[in-house]
């Protein structure tokens, strides 16, 4: 029987200990790490699920996940559980490559709900390739299909008109580059651009944060560049 891989990085012994009981008895093997370099090393293994603790006396936890993201090239989920707990912590988190992100005190049935769904989520990630040739664009909690109108957030269907949905796959396709407003209009709606179209793009630009953002008005994904136009971070 496959049991699914849990590399628990958390540098207090009492806390880890526990933490690796509970993961344990749940049903999944635990390879535990007391710093960010043994979590590293520990990749090798090929988890299945990171769980991250961001204060950590060597490498901070921001830091190994930015590796395990960029160095690594490794899309393995990760859910930081820390006791930083400010919308600026969480952010950075979020912006760091994390999937989820839970603070401490927690209760521990919480933690296994988001185990379980991290790992559905990177599971049907995996298999998608052997059951079609349909290919996926995926950035944190997004799934978007690069050939039919399924978009998907933390294993939700979303359901986006047309131009919603090009937008969306167009800023994935590209992510960090800057879309003028101009640039947008003309490739999304194929039309000649005049000033009049700009409130139009930003009319589809807000519906689509609403869909999903966790906080349009500070949008994690789709972010505006002042004076040149959007961009998605990701």
């Amino acid at each position: 029987m496959h049991m699914d891989k849990i590399l628990l990085v958390e540098d207090e012994d009492d806390l880890r200990s526990a933490l690796c009981t509970l993961l344990a008895d749940a049903g999944y093997l635990v390879l535990p790490a007391a710093n960010g370099m043994e979590a590293l090393e520990l990749l090798s293994k090929e988890p299945s699920l990171v769980i991250l603790d961001i204060m950590l006396p060597d490498l901070s936890g921001l830091e190994v996940c930015r590796r395990i993201r960029q160095d690594c090239c490794c899309n393995v989920p990760v859910l930081f559980l820390t006791a930083l707990d400010s919308f600026s912590d969480k952010k950075k988190g979020f912006l760091a490559g994390g999937d989820d992100y839970l603070t401490k005190p927690f209760d521990s049935g919480e933690l296994l709900l988001r185990t379980a769904s991290l790992l559905r989520r990177y599971c049907i990630y995996l298999s998608e390739p052997e059951r079609s040739n349909e290919n996926w664009l995926i950035a944190g909690d997004l799934r978007v299909s690069e050939q039919f109108n399924e978009v998907f957030r933390r294993d939700e269907r979303i359901e986006l008109p047309d131009i919603e949905y090009r937008m969306l796959k167009l800023f994935m396709k590209h992510r960090r580059k800057i879309f003028s407003i101009r640039n947008l209009y003309e490739t999304i709606w194929n039309e000649p651009f005049d000033h009049s179209c700009s409130n139009t793009v930003m009319v589809h630009i807000r519906k689509l944060r609403l869909k999903i953002e966790d906080n349009p008005s500070d949008p994690r994904y789709i972010r505006t560049e002042w004076g040149r136009g959007y961009c998605f971070y990701m």
